[in-house]
């Protein structure tokens, strides 16, 4: 596969710049090369991240325990690797590797906003579906709509992750990502381009969007977008997760903190929780027909 031109953010350069950095919208971006970008993955076959951090700045994102192997100064949300060999590497890999179910993206969302400059990962998944794997995407982006010229036809499903349906909530939790409405509109679009839908609801957070209530509203949405697919999600205390939600909580719920606390880190409080969780889930679905769609 021929060689792509890497257009840069850094001006006055003719190539990528390994370890200069850029700020866009309040984010450190960094140009750097990765030896590899398709992992084996227990999500699906596959997994691969254009990107090494995230803009959307998640307060419950799992991946930031990538710092643990990738040192920032900056917090969670406020850097961004761009690996722009990404798809001189993939074209390498393809010659070796039998084609799957590839999860798109694990550790990042691979749609945002650096994705509108660089478009590693429409390349990408261009490159992978031309070589025969399937696509399994899940996004809070807007900008997947670009590449459903790419999409349509092919062995995709697309996915969004919808964490609450309160637009106010959702931008406190997810403060880059885009707006709910906007995901939704990425689910009726995809469905009526042909393709397989699906949609997370996750994490599900107590006593905000978790309660009968809301799981009501949520599988409604469901419901109303056709989706063909549903997981949910519980909030899990993944690595440096606790600190950023207890500061958000603190912030906006304190009287749900030490609430939160006990559903965390106490064996007991939490594997009750999960299964009454569980319990709740189904009943939502079950009333919104869609239990058969329930991963």
């Amino acid at each position: 596969m021929p060689r792509h031109q890497q257009p840069s953010l850094f001006k006055h350069t003719k190539s990528s710049q390994q370890g200069k950095s850029v700020s866009i919208q309040g984010a450190v971006v960094r140009e750097v090369t990765c030896k590899s970008l398709l992992n084996h993955s227990s999500i699906g076959d596959y997994s691969f991240n254009c990107y090494t951090g995230c803009t959307n700045g998640c307060v419950y994102c799992y991946a930031r325990f990538m710092q643990r192997f990738h040192p920032h100064d900056e917090p969670w949300g406020r850097f961004v690797d761009v690996k722009v060999n990404a798809t001189d590497v993939l074209a390498k890999q393809l010659r070796r590797l039998t084609p799957g179910s590839v999860f798109t993206c694990s550790a990042c969302d691979g749609w945002q906003s650096v994705e509108g400059h660089y478009k590693l990962t429409r390349r990408c998944c261009q490159m992978l579906l031309d070589a025969g794997f399937h696509l399994n995407i899940l996004t809070k982006s807007e900008l997947v709509l670009r590449d459903l010229d790419i999409f349509r036809g092919r062995d995709v499903r697309l996915g969004v992750t919808i964490t609450t349906p309160n637009e106010d909530i959702a931008r406190l939790w997810e403060p880059k990502a885009s707006a709910v409405s906007s995901r939704l509109k990425v689910l009726k679009e995809a469905k009526a381009a042909g393709l397989e839908t699906a949609v997370m609801f996750g994490p599900l957070l107590p006593e905000i969007s978790d309660t009968p209530e809301v799981l009501a509203q949520l599988f409604s949405l469901a419901a109303k977008a056709g989706v063909d697919r549903i997981w949910t999600d519980t909030l899990n205390p993944r690595p440096r997760v606790w600190p950023s939600v207890q500061e958000l909580l603190r912030q906006h719920w304190p009287k749900l903190y030490e609430h939160y606390r006990r559903l965390l880190f106490n064996r007991t409080c939490r594997a009750k929780y999960v299964d009454e969780l569980d319990q709740r889930v189904r009943r939502a679905a079950c009333k919104a027909g869609l239990a058969r769609r329930l991963g």
